[in-house]
């Protein structure tokens, strides 16, 4: 069956961040710090979806997919990280996973959406080796719950922009600057995904894949030092989150670090633990310039001459294409299928005097990208599933309430939700559609 879902994280939807035992995560800590996100914007409320679920579940009926993507809270669930479980918190996701089954709605949760628990992150966090161990502990537990009805589970959303704005650059939490001192909590990511996968299966989980957000990489010339910068760029944000989990090995990090001696002995065997499918969020290319300074081998030099979202990001439909068939060629017979397990855009969505939102370019983004998909399916590429971020308008980050990417429109001083004309047309697209595509 192919899988049309709709997609959301726990901290950016679920509010209630201090109830019913929830633990702080780095999130948490991280958006109360002044100067940290948009006019101080956090996550304590969000969209409200512990409370609401039952709305957002009916609006997910109403919109017709078969699949629900969304992430647990770590802290929810171990408030510390380790050691107590915490029964409520557990038992929130399983009032929302029958709640999805008993509509038809397959449940696709993710286990690690950025949101740490904080006992953890003073340990150290993804820099700490010991908190793969905890990880797949968490796994685990939340296994030992769901695991009789949730056919399908994610471990890691894209630990590249957890490492690379979480760790290295420090616009995202645990908030470090620590540039490419950065690289082992790109490691120890993996080595937890690697090991969250065996304890999910020992737990009796069916498929398990990891969401990597993967881009095309252009040079921004066919200079050498261009195409030097570009092939450095694709390794740090591409294939040193695919190759060890494909290939059980890593690219040439050389240009980053010339110690790794946080590898040891058989992590790379832990790392490429077979998976059942590989997700990718894809949202645009990026073009790599040489740098002008001593920084890192390359420069993002932006890609010009396509229409941009609010967040100003380019509108590259064939880049998707581009990207599955590049990971096809790259990864041959070691490519797992492939579920879309994020795509969407941000755009000004303001209501109309009658309060319809008209989001016609969302509609258009929408509809050619899932062309593009299908035009990488007719070259062979085995994709099994497209999720669209996201459901709801939410928490978006450093940038708080300013980035509108909801099918539906959440007015976030009543909560109010109205679903766009974005919604209606995915519901009219997915009542065309059957389980093959």
């Amino acid at each position: 069956m192919f899988l049309w879902g709709t997609a959301t994280a726990a901290y950016q939807i679920e509010g209630a961040t201090d109830e019913d035992g929830r633990g702080a995560s780095i999130w948490d800590t991280f958006a109360h710090e002044p100067g940290r996100t948009s006019r101080g914007q956090t996550g304590d409320v969000a969209c409200d979806h512990y409370h609401r679920w039952p709305e957002d579940v009916a609006l997910m009926a109403g919109l017709g997919v078969n699949a629900y993507r969304f992430s647990i809270a770590w802290p929810r669930v171990q408030p510390l990280g380790s050691g107590q479980v915490n029964a409520p918190g557990l038992d929130f996701y399983d009032r929302l996973v029958d709640a999805l089954l008993g509509i038809g709605i397959q449940p696709v949760p993710t286990l690690f959406h950025w949101d740490l628990p904080q006992a953890l992150e003073e340990r150290g966090g993804w820099l700490d080796r010991d908190v793969c161990e905890r990880f797949a502990d968490y796994a685990a537990v939340t296994a030992e719950r769901l695991a009789d009805r949730v056919p399908l589970w994610i471990t890691l959303n894209e630990p590249f922009v957890h490492m690379a704005y979480g760790y290295a650059m420090g616009v995202h939490a645990p908030g470090r600057a620590l540039l490419t001192g950065a690289l082992p909590a790109a490691h120890h990511q993996l080595l937890g995904h690697g090991l969250a996968v065996q304890a999910l299966r020992a737990a009796g989980a069916g498929q398990v894949a990891l969401t990597n957000n993967c881009t095309p990489v252009w040079p921004a010339s066919q200079d050498e030092p261009d195409l030097r910068a570009a092939d450095a760029y694709d390794i740090l944000h591409n294939r040193l989150f695919n190759d060890p989990v494909l290939l059980g090995k890593y690219p040439d990090l050389s240009a980053y670090t010339a110690e790794l001696d946080f590898i040891r002995d058989g992590d790379l065997a832990t790392i490429a633990t077979p998976l059942d499918a590989l997700g990718v969020n894809y949202y645009n290319p990026t073009r790599i310039a040489a740098p002008t300074g001593d920084a890192l081998p390359f420069d993002d030099a932006g890609v010009s001459g396509y229409p941009t979202t609010a967040f100003g990001w380019p509108v590259v439909p064939d880049g998707l294409r581009e990207l599955l068939t590049g990971l096809r060629s790259r990864y041959g017979t070691a490519l797992p299928p492939i579920l879309i397990t994020e795509n969407g855009c941000s755009q000004e969505d303001v209501p109309a005097e009658d309060g319809t939102i008209d989001d016609a370019a969302r509609v258009d983004f929408l509809d050619r990208h899932i062309s593009a998909m299908r035009e990488a399916m007719a070259e062979g590429v085995d994709v099994r599933g497209y999720f669209v971020w996201s459901l709801l308008d939410n928490f978006e980050w450093a940038e708080g309430y300013d980035q509108r990417f909801g099918l539906v429109h959440v007015d976030f001083d009543t909560q109010r939700r109205t679903p766009k004309r974005s919604y209606h047309w995915f519901a009219e697209f997915l009542r065309g559609q059957n389980t093959d595509t």
